[in-house]
C-alpha cells in the first residue's frame, strides 16, 4: 500500500502545479523511482501517457476559467504554460474539439477529466512466470539511439532502429560477438536521472570492436519474467508486470536500467526476458 500511495503523493504534486512547470525527476522521486520509470507505470496504470493526462487536466481546468471567469484567452493560456496562443489552441482543440473562443456560447459541452487516484485492485487468475536473481556487472557491445525524455515519442526511434540493423548486418554481426550471459539480443534501456537516456541494441560479450559501443549494465536485484510471441506481447507482459505484479510484490524499482532478452530471433514467435530491477522495501 505504501507504493500506491507515493503514486497519489506523485498526482497531488501534479495538482498543486499545474498552472507551473511540473519536474517530472521530481515525480519520480516523490514515487521513489526514476522519472522514467514513473512515466512507465503511469502509462500502464492510468491506460494513457503521462504527458496526455497532463494536458487533459490543464485543458479542464482552462475550461473552466473561460466558463465561468472574465479571463481573456490569452491570459488562461498562460496560466496553464502556453506563451503562444496558437500552441494552447490547438492543445485545447485536441481534448475538447472547439476552439478556447466558443466556449462561453451558451449550450456548448466541455469535457471534463477528473484527477487520477490509484488503488490496489485484484485481478484475474493468468499466471506470470518470474524468478529473483542478483548478478553482478555485465558489459555489452551494440549500437544506440538516444531515448526522449517524454517517453511515448520512443516508440517512434527504437521499432526503426531495430529494422536498419537488421537489415545492414549489424543484427548477425552481434549475434556472433555474443559469448557472456545473459545469452541473447538485448535492448537495455538506460533511463536513471544522472545519465543522458539511451537504448542500447547490444549483446554481453567479451569481444571489442571500435565501431560499435560500449556500456556496463551494474550490479542489481532484478525480477525476472519470461514470456513468449509477437513484439506487441512484450509490451503486454512489461504492463502486467507493472499493474499487477509490482504493487504488491514487496519490491520497487530499482536504480538500473531496463534490459529486455530475446532468446530467438523470430520477431512473430519470439522467446524471450523482461528484466526489471527491483530493491526489496
Amino acid at each position: 500500500m505504501e507504493w500506491i500511495e507515493r503514486l497519489n503523493n506523485a498526482m497531488a504534486y501534479i495538482e498543486e502545479h499545474l498552472t507551473d512547470e511540473i519536474d517530472v525527476a521530481q515525480l519520480g522521486r516523490i514515487a521513489c523511482c526514476s522519472s522514467y520509470h514513473f512515466q512507465r507505470m503511469f502509462t500502464y496504470m492510468a491506460g494513457i501517457p503521462l504527458s496526455e493526462y497532463i494536458r487533459r487536466r490543464k485543458m479542464s481546468l482552462a475550461a473552466v476559467d473561460l466558463q465561468g471567469k472574465d479571463m481573456k484567452i490569452i491570459d488562461v493560456a498562460g496560466k496553464y504554460g502556453y506563451l503562444s496562443p496558437t500552441a494552447f489552441n490547438r492543445a485545447f482543440q485536441s481534448v475538447h474539439g472547439i476552439a478556447p473562443s466558443a466556449v462561453k456560447n451558451e449550450g456548448v459541452s466541455v469535457k471534463s477529466f477528473p484527477p487520477v487516484q490509484f488503488k490496489i485492485t485484484v485481478k484475474g487468475a493468468e499466471e506470470m512466470n518470474y524468478r529473483i536473481e542478483t548478478k553482478e556487472p555485465f558489459r555489452i557491445v551494440g549500437v544506440s539511439v538516444p531515448l526522449h525524455k517524454d517517453i511515448e515519442k520512443n516508440f517512434t526511434t527504437i521499432p526503426p532502429k531495430w529494422q536498419e540493423i537488421a537489415e545492414n548486418g549489424t543484427l548477425q554481426r552481434l549475434i556472433a560477438m555474443m559469448d557472456t550471459p545473459p545469452m541473447g539480443v538485448l535492448g537495455v534501456s538506460t533511463c536513471n536521472d544522472t545519465e543522458p537516456w539511451r537504448y542500447y541494441i547490444a549483446v554481453s560479450t567479451s569481444q571489442t570492436a571500435e565501431d560499435l559501443e560500449e556500456y556496463v549494465v551494474p550490479a542489481a536485484t532484478w525480477a525476472i519474467f519470461s514470456g513468449s510471441g509477437t513484439n506487441q506481447s512484450i509490451q503486454e507482459l512489461e504492463r502486467r508486470i507493472v499493474t499487477e505484479w509490482l504493487p504488491t510484490s514487496g519490491y520497487e524499482y530499482g536504480n538500473a536500467p531496463d534490459v529486455e532478452v530475446y532468446l530467438n530471433p523470430d520477431p512473430q514467435n519470439a522467446q524471450y526476458e523482461v528484466w526489471i530491477p527491483v530493491i526489496k522495501k
